[in-house]
């Protein structure tokens, strides 16, 4: 049994499209399998709609996608809904327009211009006038968790010592404190991306995906047997060997 998962995209559209080629060339020597998405569809790139829209399109027309929430993901729908609503896990001196962050970019893959530079009252009926709600009804469907055989795919990490359906959503988005330093086996292999490192790493219990594709670095795509983990590249599989 094998599953793919591919990192955090941050708006990458063509950097997404590369990574289902390569696993559509390794599903045709070992087999179709479930895609994996780890969450933070948008923010920071230059296509965050092309990556939402390209997404939503597929899971509908029956790919065996899973599309998991991360928290920029939430931080999108909350500012939807109530663009005055804290988002837990954020810094309370931070919120999705923040440059940081990367709301204005995609805002503006919606059409919605300067929105970093606006007031707040006049930008957000324009986000909601420009978001299809369709795209809304995706992000907000979208699970937090995905297990399979001995993974569990997450955006950001668990609490460790806590069971998966007692698991916290804010932690699974958001979690670094306590869970990157913690080197007890989970009980299964942790899949996530949402702390951005040079290349995937398999730490042994877990695994990053997350290589940085938000601040300019690749996009990754992993193959997944038990608790093994390959990175998927023009020249075929490359074993993750676990980091000491």
């Amino acid at each position: 049994m094998h599953t793919y998962a591919i990192g955090d995209i941050h708006g990458h559209l063509d950097l997404l499209t590369v990574q289902h080629a390569l696993i559509a060339d390794d599903m045709a020597r070992h087999g179709a399998a479930p895609v994996v998405h780890i969450g933070d569809l948008e923010d920071r790139g230059p296509d965050s709609r092309g990556v939402i829209e390209y997404l939503r399109t597929g899971v509908a027309a029956g790919n065996d996608w899973i599309v998991l929430k991360g928290n920029h993901d939430r931080m999108m729908v909350r500012f939807l809904d109530d663009p005055y609503s804290p988002e837990p896990g954020l810094r309370t001196d931070m919120s999705w327009m923040h440059p940081k962050i990367g709301g204005a970019q995609t805002l503006a893959s919606y059409g919605v211009r300067n929105a970093a530079d606006r007031p707040l009252p006049k930008v957000h009926p324009e986000a909601v006038a420009a978001v299809p709600w369709l795209h809304r009804t995706f992000l907000t469907g979208c699970p937090s968790s995905f297990r399979r055989d001995q993974a569990i795919f997450v955006h950001a990490g668990i609490r460790p010592g806590i069971p998966l359906d007692q698991q916290d959503e804010t932690d699974l988005a958001w979690i670094r404190a306590g869970f990157l330093e913690d080197r007890r086996d989970h009980g299964a292999l942790i899949v996530h991306g949402h702390t951005a490192i040079e290349a995937a790493t398999h730490y042994g219990n877990r695994l990053n995906i997350d290589s940085g594709a938000a601040y300019g670095g690749p996009l990754s795509a992993v193959v997944i047997e038990g608790r093994d983990a390959f990175l998927l590249t023009g020249a075929g599989r490359v074993r993750l060997v676990p980091v000491a």
